[in-house]
């Protein structure tokens, strides 16, 4: 043990000048991610504007026997896991399947484009974003002027006031946000596959699918599983600026989601302490997701751990 401390000690002093450049972001974790944990001490409290951390009543876990019996709280639960199922299922798929479709173009300037348009929708705000939905699926929008025309519906309505539509809305205006975006690790480790094996494959008469079966996704097997591990792990926490953009009154029976919820419970109505208690345990519940994934992860990639 004193062999490996003082082996430690002496690489670090040889490396003083770059190991000294990681000192901002020490400090900047401690003072931001790791000084407000003692926050945390507020969900086993009675807390309010009036206390302080220290002053504030300990009532132990009452605010997670709450919890327990709060009705709308575990609505937003199944909404929160409706949506992130459904942006699970469909929206994990897109980015790969968008990626190859990419990786494949020949052309490189049309390749370019395809991949700018791709990425624009991401370094739009969900305000903008939001804005554009809305006017869209207005009874006026585009939305309903296009199924007018096809003829599929008779009478124009506004499709953010059904709640039963909710769901669907956030899941495919979030993969048209992010799935562009979502391909750039994916076409960074296809970039980096030996085109030697493609030659080979065509040799032996593999045709393009086979090739893409066979060689470039299990090369992207190892990204493919750590975007999975990450994705599972955040199945709790649903976007939260597009929930506040797209929410109304109509639909916020299928639209409240934990992160709204929270945020409803602590800043409107000023319950810290509960709101608080919310979070913890969708923290736990997450970090129990992520070695959870990543275990079965591993399972399948032959033991080797991902994380």
């Amino acid at each position: 043990m004193y062999i490996r401390v003082k082996g430690f000690m002496v690489d670090f002093w040889r490396q003083r000048e770059l190991q000294s450049m990681i000192l901002p972001g020490i400090v900047f974790m401690f003072i931001f991610c790791y000084i407000p944990i003692y926050g945390l001490s507020i969900a086993f409290k009675n807390y309010t504007v009036i206390d302080t951390l220290d002053s504030a009543p300990w009532v132990g876990l009452d605010n997670f026997k709450i919890i327990m019996s709060d009705k709308y709280f575990w609505d937003s639960v199944i909404n929160t896991l409706g949506i992130s199922f459904l942006k699970l299922g469909i929206g994990f798929i897109i980015p790969i399947i968008l990626s190859i479709m990419i990786y494949e173009l020949s052309l490189g300037r049309f390749k370019k484009f395809v991949q700018t348009i791709s990425y624009l929708p991401h370094f739009l705000s969900w305000i903008v974003l939001g804005g554009m939905l809305i006017t869209w699926f207005s009874t006026t929008g585009l939305f309903n002027e296009i199924l007018l025309g096809l003829g599929i519906i008779s009478q124009p309505s506004n499709i953010l006031l059904d709640p039963n539509k909710y769901w669907f809305i956030a899941t495919l205006s979030d993969i048209w946000k992010e799935a562009g975006w979502g391909t750039i690790l994916y076409l960074a480790i296809m970039a980096k596959i030996d085109p030697t094996y493609y030659e080979a494959a065509k040799i032996d008469g593999a045709n393009r699918l086979r090739q893409i079966w066979n060689i470039t996704i299990p090369n992207m097997k190892s990204i493919i599983s750590l975007n999975l591990i990450l994705t599972v792990s955040g199945l709790l926490g649903s976007n939260l600026d597009q929930t506040l953009v797209l929410m109304n009154s109509q639909n916020r029976e299928k639209a409240e989601v934990i992160n709204s919820y929270v945020y409803r419970m602590g800043m409107t109505q000023g319950d810290f302490s509960y709101a608080t208690a919310v979070g913890l345990g969708v923290s736990i519940v997450s970090v129990i997701l992520l070695v959870t994934a990543n275990r079965i992860t591993s399972k399948l990639n032959d033991n080797q751990s991902v994380l």
